[in-house]
């Protein structure tokens, strides 16, 4: 690997890392504070308990977000800064809004949340939690609109004199039609995450406290709302990106030839080249859906395509890691499709669920006997838990391997190449050891914070009641 590659892998494992925590914690904020206007509403001590332990998942995924997101944007400046010195005038005003109003604002805020229980008004002290869920999403809006501009540059002018880019509308800049097409998919993606980790504890420590139980329902409910938004809004991105990066849905598919009524290979055995695999499993129409909202469109293929490129931009080659594309691309949505069936089955699963209320009897005894609701989860769910939240952080990743790679060679579309971007003088050995430092730490805040959700998941949520204090009787109805 030259030193590019190597630069690129360095931002790679940095990025994913980092985003590992972030869509956790934006769904941990909304949560937090839907227990506790919940408990406000309703009096019932079970959503404070619950208020107040996603609070501390939230302080502690938090954390780990802020210091993994100040290595991230430190490299620009490590590795990008000929990217940096021709994209600032853009992206410095979307870093310095997300840094000084949305950032300051969630920490602020969340700290104001958690010294402030018995200490402000309970309406202020609510208050609080839901500023910070708000500040979660504008971070992740304004960095989203900045990288949306990579995707889709607009809102800017060429220097003629200097050649950098500067902003020319910060109104359009932020109402990019791929950052409108985008958050909503985005932000359904941290439901996913999120919820995926209030199912996991809820299942794990559901015989510990009924308040668990009522956890893992609303952590699978989260998922399950999540993949539907991220579903639906992911159609209309792939129409968006179809009409932006047409390149980007063609190396999702390798699709070399433009074709009408394109079909969509769910799975594929062979070379993903010019001729079609060997074995593939494909839906007829589908890509042609999925791009132009039509099963009977026409998808722009690979080879149309770099011909165009290269008629417009000059020599070389614009087609992206093919492969990458195209199994990231399928990884991501068997993925979420498949932490959307763990959550449906486990609401299935659970007793008091209302789905159980409404299948009659005979269709139930009809059922094999995994799929009958039963009381309690299944102990080999409880085996397989951690699949909650990895299903989503996978999906995820992947989604955003996806998005970046299926960008190349360009780092802002059109109008500059990941090669013009690095960082001049830098050699290789550096880029090395700055990896393997940046991958010894993350590793070890890893452990940190896993250790930490753990002990946290461990504590009871209920304070036990004294032997001197009989608990009152519960009134029956």
């Amino acid at each position: 690997m030259d030193v590019l590659d190597l630069t690129r892998l360095q931002f790679a494992v940095v990025t994913i890392y980092h985003y590992l925590f972030v869509p956790v914690s934006i769904c941990l904020s909304a949560t937090a504070a839907g227990f506790q206007l919940t408990w406000m509403r309703t009096g019932r001590d079970k959503y404070l308990h619950l208020t107040k332990f996603t609070g501390k998942l939230l302080i502690v995924t938090f954390a780990v977000g802020v210091v993994t997101g100040l290595v991230q944007e430190f490299q620009f400046g490590l590795g990008w800064s000929a990217f940096a010195r021709f994209y600032g005038d853009v992206f410095g005003p979307t870093l310095a809004i997300e840094g000084m109003l949305a950032f300051f604002l969630e920490a602020t805020f969340l700290a104001l949340w958690y010294f402030g229980w018995d200490r402000l008004p309970r309406r202020i002290h609510a208050a609080t939690i839901v500023v910070v869920a708000v500040g979660t999403l504008l971070s992740a809006y304004i960095i989203l609109a900045a990288n949306s501009f990579m995707q889709n540059p607009v809102a800017y002018a060429l220097d003629p004199e200097t050649g950098r880019a500067h902003l020319t509308s910060f109104t359009d800049l932020m109402t990019n039609e791929v950052v409108l097409a985008a958050f909503p998919h985005t932000m359904g993606g941290a439901a996913m995450a999120g919820g995926g980790l209030l199912m996991a504890i809820g299942i794990w420590r559901a015989s510990a406290d009924t308040a668990f139980r009522t956890l893992s329902r609303v952590g699978a409910w989260t998922v399950l709302i999540g993949g539907a938004v991220t579903a639906i809004s992911g159609d209309h991105l792939g129409k968006v990106m179809t009409a932006v990066q047409p390149m980007k849905m063609a190396a999702a598919e390798a699709l070399y030839e433009t074709t009408t009524s394109a079909p969509f290979s769910v799975f594929a055995i062979g070379e993903l080249g010019h001729d079609r695999p060997f074995f593939s499993i494909e839906i007829p129409g589908l890509l042609s859906f999925l791009g132009t909202g039509s099963f009977s469109g026409t998808v722009q293929g690979i080879d149309d395509l770099q011909a165009s490129y290269t008629a417009l931009y000059g020599p070389g080659s614009y087609v992206p890691m093919i492969p990458v594309a195209f199994w990231t691309f399928r990884l991501m949505m068997g993925a979420g499709i498949l932490a959307m069936a763990l959550a449906a089955f486990h609401l299935w699963r659970m007793e008091d669920t209302r789905w159980n209320r409404v299948v009659p009897g005979a269709l139930t005894r009809l059922l094999p006997g995994f799929l009958k609701p039963a009381l309690g989860t299944p102990a080999w769910l409880r085996r397989f838990v951690l699949l909650a939240p990895v299903l989503p952080a996978a999906a995820n990743t992947f989604g955003w391997i996806f998005t970046e790679t299926a960008r190349q060679p360009w780092l802002a579309f059109g109008i500059s190449k990941v090669s013009d971007g690095i960082s001049p003088g830098l050699t290789s050995p550096e880029v090395i050891a700055s990896l393997a430092g940046f991958t010894l730490v993350y590793g070890l805040l890893a452990i940190v914070w896993y250790r930490l959700v753990v002990h946290l998941s461990r504590q009871p949520l209920t304070p036990s009641v004294s032997s001197s204090e009989e608990p009152e009787p519960v009134p029956s109805y």
